[in-house]
Order: structure tokens, then C-alpha cells, then sequence
């Protein structure tokens, strides 16, 4: 396994089992969304779903922002982001 990768799934792990403090924006909760996504999936696909399924829309339009991102780009991005809250939190 690759560093990325396994600093990657320890980054996720961080986000999946957080606490002392650590209250994500809706805004932060759908960057992390999209991020994990587009690394262990790539580029959204599917149809969007109707305006009356708010919450998968809002996922799914924020995973077809970063459409083209590589993989390791969104691993990176998400770990970036990661240390950036446990910085704040320190």
C-alpha cells in the first residue's frame, strides 16, 4: 500500500471517529463527502437526483465540482484538510 493511501484511510479514520470539539459545517461535512468520493471512486456518475432529495443532491452536486480530480489530488486535498481541523483543534 502506498504512504498516500495509507495516510489517506488514517485521515478518514480521523473524520469517522471524531470528537473533543470537532463540529463540521455542512459546507466541511460535503467537501470531505465529495473528496472521499472522488478518491475511491473517481468522477461522479449517474443522474442527479430530483430538487426534492435535497441532501443527495447537494452530495452529488458537490462531487461533480471537482469532476477531473485525480485520484492521489483528492487523497492529498483530503488529508490536507484533515490536518488543517486537528491544527485548529490543537
Amino acid at each position: 500500500m502506498s504512504e498516500l493511501k495509507t495516510q489517506f484511510d488514517e485521515a478518514v479514520q480521523t473524520v469517522r471517529t471524531a470528537k473533543g470539539g470537532f463540529e463540521p459545517s455542512n459546507e466541511m461535512k460535503l467537501e470531505f463527502y465529495s473528496l472521499y468520493k472522488q478518491a475511491t471512486e473517481g468522477d461522479v456518475s449517474g443522474k442527479r437526483p430530483g430538487m426534492l432529495n435535497i441532501v443527495n443532491r447537494a452530495k452529488y452536486d458537490a462531487w461533480a465540482k471537482i469532476k477531473g480530480m485525480s485520484r492521489d489530488a483528492a487523497m492529498q486535498k483530503y488529508i490536507d484538510n484533515v490536518n488543517e481541523v486537528k491544527g485548529k483543534l490543537s
